[in-house]
């Protein structure tokens, strides 16, 4: 086996420091979790809400006011990905979609693949206050940093059990399963929409939030 760390305790307000902590995961022999490891077939999960670490920031920086706060996601997921791989051992990847949110994060892994990857709207977990502060400021959630969520891509075998686990465990009550992998030589990322299309969901072209992280 061989460890490796794991989404380290970071700055949580300007100004505001807390000490760097490094969390160690044992990661058993023979697993890798790298973004070149997906196959056709696979399920896409969230561990859960996104955008609230981004908007949390954006909503403190502006000075905005929300009928709900809006709190950071910052975590330390040791805890989380030891349940994920016990509850997959045949995981392919994990990530944190920290820079660039769910989009920039899901295109470079169909990249590194050599796959497509095909979301679905109505499956995203976005909390609601986040959600109505996208909408507000025209920002999309997908391209929104997270601190304290993961992108895990298993087998369709495995997906039903590590959807259980995620949700068993505090920090991944709105786990949910957002997607699927499938044959694109192009490695598109694309999403079904609530209204039964389909768009792309591809690179930012510049920054849609000032660098946070």
């Amino acid at each position: 086996a061989r460890e490796t760390m794991f989404a380290p305790v970071g700055v949580t307000g300007t100004g505001l420091g807390m000490p760097i902590v490094k969390n160690i995961v044992t990661i058993p022999e023979g697993v890798n979790l790298g973004g070149a490891q997906c196959k056709p077939g696979d399920k896409v999960l969230v561990t859960g809400t996104l955008g609230d670490h981004g908007m949390a920031i954006m909503a403190r920086r502006e000075g905005l006011a929300f009928e709900s706060e809006i709190r950071s996601d910052t975590a330390a997921l040791h805890g989380l990905v030891e349940a994920a791989l016990a509850a997959a051992p045949g995981l392919r990847v994990l990530r944190d979609p920290t820079r660039g949110g769910l989009a920039a994060t899901l295109n470079e892994i169909a990249r590194q693949s050599g796959v497509g990857i095909v979301l679905d709207e109505m499956a995203l977990p976005v909390a609601p206050q986040v959600a109505a502060a996208c909408e507000f400021l025209g920002l999309d959630p997908l391209h929104i940093a997270n601190e304290g969520k993961l992108i895990a891509i298993c087998g369709a075998d495995e997906a039903d059990a590590l959807v259980a686990a995620l949700r068993a465990h505090p920090l991944g009550l709105r786990a949910a399963r957002v997607g699927e992998v499938c044959v694109d030589e192009r490695c598109f990322v694309q999403m079904k929409t609530a209204l039964g299309g389909r768009r792309m969901v591809d690179w930012l072209a510049g920054e849609q939030l000032p660098r946070i992280c």
